[in-house]
């Protein structure tokens, strides 16, 4: 099955779980279309307990279609971007220091004691699993997943303030998170005598700190280059070749991508409306990032209710992703509760925060895309599973149950 067959298949897929989704189950529309994939995935399964070349072949097309590069090499810089054009910054500048804590030292600290206690638990059930994998595994849940989180969080109307946290640690923290998988990674495969804490820092300066300068430099010039000119479907030209051209750019230097859209982003969302923009190109370009957005995210959830297929469902794996969903929350809470308890004086907080964050923090496609990329060597067949858990639980449960949770502890203030 070639590419475009592939792809024609998924939009067909999405586009009908969409409808069904609209017109019986009213589920939000991310969450919905999940579902639905993950329905269709296990009547696929049935059926091939009876047809079983019906599974072998669905199982080649999902895995010839590597779902870790569609994501992080194609998918991500789009929505992250279209996340960023639609961000308010002033709002950002005022929590600016929260956000900041939460998507560094917060993410550092949630990959450790995601890894730590996973360690423990693998020693407590005669699995154990070494530490430095351990921690791999805590690395690609510690950040929650933008995607996810914004679709998520149209739907559950929460208070602003507590909005632009979520939003603004999310967009910046799985960059971050990516840097941390990709350090710890080095390590686990090259050997921890091998790679020494200058070179991880320098990593992680270089990853950091080079693409938040890129994205500054490329959102400036793209800025610059549609303030001279009133013809919109240039304009959305440029928007889309800036996202593409930075993200390219930035593999190839060694710098963040995710963060280089996403900063690039934020400064042409919030310079051009006023500067450069006219009221028709922002109508178009708002548009058509808004649509790129929702069908990009229809395909997105299609996608992780069919890499149900690709799971191993071994009953001692099944266990431990159960196992696994207490502690990621347990770690995730730990992590935010020094930033919110810090900063809860100097800014106004919602009742309930550090819960709030962490029950509003929603793991999503990132992680699952970063355990397909683990080698067989790194557990990488039980790592997938448990976070495949741990991200169906935050998605459904989670993001179904985010609005009520927020009605309810707000009604208590």
């Amino acid at each position: 099955m070639d590419l475009f067959s592939i792809f024609a298949a998924l939009a067909t897929l999405a586009a009908l779980f969409a409808y069904i989704n609209t017109r019986y189950l009213k589920l939000p529309f991310t969450i919905g279309l999940m579902v639905l994939a993950m329905g269709f995935t296990l009547i696929v399964m049935a059926l091939g307990s009876m047809f079983p070349l019906i599974l072998k072949d669905a199982k080649a097309i999902l895995l010839g279609l590597d779902f870790k590069s569609l994501l992080l090499d194609v998918m991500l810089s789009f929505l992250l971007f279209a996340g960023a054009l639609h961000t308010k910054l002033d709002a950002l500048q005022r929590n600016r220091g929260p956000i900041l804590m939460l998507a560094t030292l917060g993410v550092v600290l949630s990959a450790f004691l995601i890894g730590g206690m996973v360690y423990g638990l693998l020693l407590l059930v005669g699995n154990p699993i070494d530490f430095l994998y351990c921690l791999l595994f805590g690395s690609l849940l510690a950040p929650t997943d933008p995607i996810a989180v914004l679709s998520i969080l149209k739907e559950a109307k929460a208070p602003k303030n507590l909005e632009v946290k979520i939003v603004g640690e999310s967009l910046f923290n799985d960059g971050v998170g990516v840097v941390v998988f990709l350090a710890l990674f080095s390590l686990a495969k090259s050997g921890a005598e091998d790679i020494h804490f200058n070179e991880i820092a320098f990593l992680f300066l270089e990853e950091v700190g080079g693409g938040i300068a890129l994205g500054l430099a490329g959102g400036y010039l793209a800025f610059r280059l549609m303030r001279t000119i009133n013809h919109y479907e240039t304009e959305v030209m440029i928007t889309l070749a800036l996202v593409m051209g930075l993200y390219t750019l930035a593999s190839s230097l060694h710098f963040s991508g995710p963060l280089a859209v996403v900063v690039a982003g934020l400064f042409i969302g919030n310079r051009s409306p006023k500067a450069a923009w006219s009221a028709d190109t922002q109508s178009y370009i708002d548009k058509f990032w808004e649509l790129l957005d929702v069908l990009l995210n229809a395909i997105l959830f299609v996608l992780i209710g069919l890499e149900l297929l690709v799971v191993d469902w071994d009953g001692l794996y099944l266990i431990l992703g159960l196992a696994a969903i207490p502690i990621s929350l347990l770690a995730r809470y730990l992590a935010v509760l020094g930033p919110v308890e810090f900063y809860k004086k100097r800014l106004e907080f919602v009742p309930k925060t550090a819960f709030l964050l962490t029950w509003g923090g929603i793991r999503g496609g990132i992680s699952i895309a970063l355990a397909l990329s683990l080698e067989p060597s790194m557990h990488r067949d039980l790592f997938l599973t448990m976070a495949y858990i741990v991200v169906v639980f935050a998605i459904v449960v989670q993001g179904l149950s985010l609005g009520p949770v927020l009605k309810k502890l707000l009604a208590k203030a």
